[in-house]
């Protein structure tokens, strides 16, 4: 399936959102390394790592994610020129999909996390959107640009779209969800989805 070729990605990607060093003065990267502090901060907590404190664990990272990422943002441009096709409740739906793809992906990373860490080189804003850029290095010394896509909707900055190395996450799904479209139909997507989240 064409979601699962992705899955190395996305899981490289995502962990850019855990992991945080010193960060450049600004307004956008000060909300994107509070909300990774604040992660750190949960996912070091020896007292939340028993198996029988996964499920608050769980809930205390995502309620993080979705204070730092717009779920429908993400969607809206993973879908393209499908979201303008699409019902509110179709929407809707979608949204809640799409965060619980990314959700479970980013949930089996957040056991991975070793102390890997990442330094913010800076932002550029242009009205209500930019960008803030970092770059993350490995536990073997690697180092991985990675650059956060940002918007500012209700008057708080969030993050629409994650790029590695010039790789786009929002564009990568854009593609997949583009050609199941294309060859099948968006209930096909849609069905996909739900068969891989129940596995």
């Amino acid at each position: 399936m064409y979601i699962e070729n992705f899955k190395i990605s996305i899981l490289k990607i995502l962990s850019t959102v855990l992991i945080s060093s010193a960060a450049l003065a600004g307004e956008p990267t000060d909300r994107i390394k509070a909300g990774t502090d604040k992660l750190i901060a949960i996912v070091s907590d020896n007292s939340l790592a028993a198996p029988e404190m996964k499920e608050k664990r769980d809930q205390m990272i995502m309620e993080t994610v979705d204070g730092l990422f717009n779920w429908e943002e993400f969607s809206k441009r993973a879908l393209a020129k499908n979201w303008n096709k699409r019902t509110a409740e179709e929407r809707k739906e979608f949204v809640s999909l799409f965060r619980q793809l990314i959700a479970d992906t980013y949930m089996e990373k957040t056991y991975q996390y070793s102390g890997e860490s990442i330094v913010y080189q800076g932002e550029k804003i242009e009205g209500d959107h930019g960008s803030v850029t970092s770059e993350f290095k490995t536990s073997k010394g690697t180092q991985i640009p990675i650059e956060y896509r940002i918007m500012k909707k209700n008057g708080a900055w969030c993050v629409y779209d994650l790029y590695i190395e010039g790789v786009s996450l929002v564009s990568n799904y854009r593609s997949q969800f583009n050609d199941i479209i294309a060859g099948s139909s968006y209930e096909d997507l849609v069905k996909r989805l739900k068969e891989k989240l129940i596995k």
